[in-house]
């Protein structure tokens, strides 16, 4: 895993809106410091790091870059009714064995 991953994981999931602008302008470069595509271990590992909300579009951004590895993105298996919105939005959008549609 490159470096610039293993520091964004390392920090643990994004911060809710109530960060301040500074811990999220943080997160969004490191969140740009990545390259794409990212490899599937990668992406398991950034598919770890969603908080508990959108975090300003940064979330969507985190899902792009996700969504750069080859497919199908984790989570390949359906979310249990405890996993955030997040990894309901990944398994909407490729872990239901719909069809490559990037």
């Amino acid at each position: 895993m490159r470096p610039e991953v293993q520091a964004f994981v390392a920090d643990g999931p994004l911060p809710d809106w109530d960060a301040d602008d500074e811990e999220i302008d943080r997160r969004v470069q490191q969140l740009e410091a990545i390259s794409a595509p990212v490899t599937p271990d990668e992406a398991q590992a950034l598919a770890a790091c969603f908080g508990p909300d959108d975090c300003y579009g940064v979330a969507w951004s985190l899902l792009h870059l996700i969504e750069t590895g080859p497919g199908p993105v984790p989570p390949v298996t359906p979310p249990g009714t405890d996993a955030g919105e997040w990894h309901h939005t990944l398994w909407n959008r490729w872990g239901n064995g719909l069809a490559d549609h990037r």
